[in-house]
């Protein structure tokens, strides 16, 4: 197994990898494909184990990692991984593979691809719904019904996210770094900005988003399935990370249309040479949390109405050259 270990709320796993929670904007949930929202700061991670006394017996027996986030609030994941030697990874939302929609496993499948190759995949920001987008995380309570994993598995037992990293077969890449010249990887912007029920958390989808989900150009023969890492992250609400830690959350970010109203960037990845992978009917006919809202039981969060990102807000991110092995 891969260690895993937390450094500047980063989780690690292995030697290369290593994936953040960010905070950003819920998009309007409103049949428009969004460029990609900035990032807000990172998410606050801890170890189970580091609290004993507090964590639930569900959280110490499944151990991990936990994080904490409002109802409604959205995420994106964010890779970082060694161009010269890339990691497959799989990531799970309610034990739901959130690029198949099949039952989560611990094993790579080819077909059709159920996996991730980083850092070809610079970012995910939710469920392979559609051809070319994606439906955004969004977090909710379990036990409602709004789930990803509600939805495909008819249950709602184990929330959080779950995420597998694959080492490649020795061989395949160099063991060291080969002497290149720095690459500069953009990344999204980051900007600091300032009653929940007592149920665990999970990931629910919201609104649509720009993103594609590639293929492996490796093939999956690369990828040692006996040599990986596992973690169980746990998403806790702003209660329950206060039990746990003694410490308040983040706030909750500011809304989509706020964000426009100041001006401040959205993103637009330029990968026109890179294909997506085809979405299963599984995540396609998962519906968002506010098309499952019928009655509006659910608390308002501002995010109604299509929202207008003109040019001068829309800066665009080439992707680095990969580097020739």
């Amino acid at each position: 197994m891969l260690k895993t270990f937390i450094e500047g709320d980063r989780l690690h796993i292995g030697e290369r990898f290593s994936v953040s929670f960010q905070r950003t904007l819920r998009l309007p949930d409103d049949g428009t494909n969004y460029p990609l929202p900035p990032g807000l700061g990172l998410f606050p991670l801890h170890r189970v184990e580091d609290f004993p006394d507090r964590a639930t017996d569900f959280m110490k027996e499944r151990g991990g990692v936990f994080t904490p986030m409002h109802q409604q609030e959205a995420l994106w994941l964010g890779f970082n991984a060694a161009e010269w030697k890339p990691n497959a990874v799989k990531v799970g939302v309610g034990q739901v593979n959130a690029i198949s929609g099949d039952a989560w496993d611990d094993q790579l499948h080819g077909q059709p691809q159920d996996y991730i190759i980083c850092p070809n995949q610079l970012w995910l920001d939710g469920i392979n719904a559609g051809e070319g987008y994606i439906r955004q995380f969004v977090a909710m309570p379990l036990g409602l019904g709004y789930t990803v994993e509600a939805q495909i598995t008819g249950r709602e037992v184990w929330g959080g996210i779950q995420i597998i990293v694959f080492e490649p077969k020795l061989g395949r890449f160099p063991d060291t770094p080969p002497e290149k010249p720095k690459v500069d990887f953009h990344t999204y912007a980051m900007m600091d900005v300032a009653a929940e029920t007592g149920e665990p958390m999970g990931l629910g989808v919201g609104g649509r988003m720009t993103q594609k989900i590639y293929p492996d150009p490796y093939g999956i023969e690369t990828w040692d399935q006996d040599h990986f890492g596992s973690v169980f992250v746990h998403i806790v609400n702003s209660e329950q990370y206060y039990n746990l830690t003694q410490r308040l959350p983040p706030p909750t970010p500011v809304s989509a249309g706020t964000y426009v109203e100041f001006g401040l960037p959205w993103f637009e990845l330029y990968d026109e040479d890179e294909s997506d992978i085809p979405p299963p009917e599984k995540l396609s006919a998962v519906v968002s949390i506010e098309e499952k809202n019928v009655g509006g039981k659910l608390p308002d969060v501002d995010n109604k109405g299509r929202l207008e990102i003109t040019p001068p807000h829309l800066l665009g991110i080439k992707r680095a050259k990969k580097w020739k092995i």
